[in-house]
């Protein structure tokens, strides 16, 4: 793909980019919430696709702080995320999940290209799978939650060594795409056809 190819470096979201796992991520919610109401475990449900660069950490206090309206701590929000990361684990580790699309472009282009992962995903959970999935080789880091990922490419680009025109971030969400205006970098998107409309858009890496 030519258009990506003038790029030195890319970061890549992960989840719906990489490896098609937002079903299951739906799934883990569930699991982790089965004891609250199902129409408010819903609410969270719609608000988890709509807000798919979002970590977590985010998602969960939303679902109790606004959905639920109770105060929750810090401790409890942490002790849900440890038991969704369990689960994750546990169902993310299979190599049918990976999209081979994009992972295609990767294992042809790692090597000309510098390439990092971005991602709302808990960041011990993602290197451990990218670890398990025998992926982790072609990245020169795996970056994510719970710092916030406008933050995560702001750090990187700290320590980068090319101009923002030559570094361009992959994503299939509009958090995505923020995070790349808000940092100064170009933006692709990739799997989700509301991002095709007045963006960069990646049909297929073939």
């Amino acid at each position: 793909m030519k258009d990506l190819e003038k790029y030195e470096v890319i970061l890549w979201d992960f989840d719906g980019v990489i490896l098609d796992s937002m079903p299951t991520r739906e799934l883990g919610f569930r699991k982790v919430l089965e004891e609250y109401p199902k129409e408010q475990v819903e609410e969270l449900i719609q608000f988890h696709y709509k807000n798919g660069g979002w970590s977590r950490y985010v998602k969960f206090r939303y679902f109790f702080e606004e959905i639920l309206g109770k105060e929750v701590t810090t401790d409890f929000i942490s002790e849900l995320c440890s038991k969704f990361s369990r689960i994750m684990l546990d169902l993310l580790s299979s190599k049918e999940l990976l999209i081979l699309d994009s992972l295609g472009y990767i294992q042809g282009n790692f090597s000309n290209q510098e390439m990092h992962i971005v991602s709302g995903s808990d960041q011990k959970e993602l290197r451990l799978l990218c670890q398990q999935l025998d992926i982790h080789t072609y990245f020169s880091s795996i970056n994510g939650s719970p710092t916030p990922k406008i933050e995560l490419v702001k750090n990187l680009l700290q320590i980068i060594p090319f101009s923002r025109s030559e570094i361009v971030l992959i994503g299939d969400s509009r958090n995505d795409l923020e995070a790349a205006e808000i940092n100064g970098i170009d933006f692709f998107g990739y799997n989700n056809w509301d991002l095709q409309k007045d963006n960069g858009y990646i049909l297929s890496f073939s």
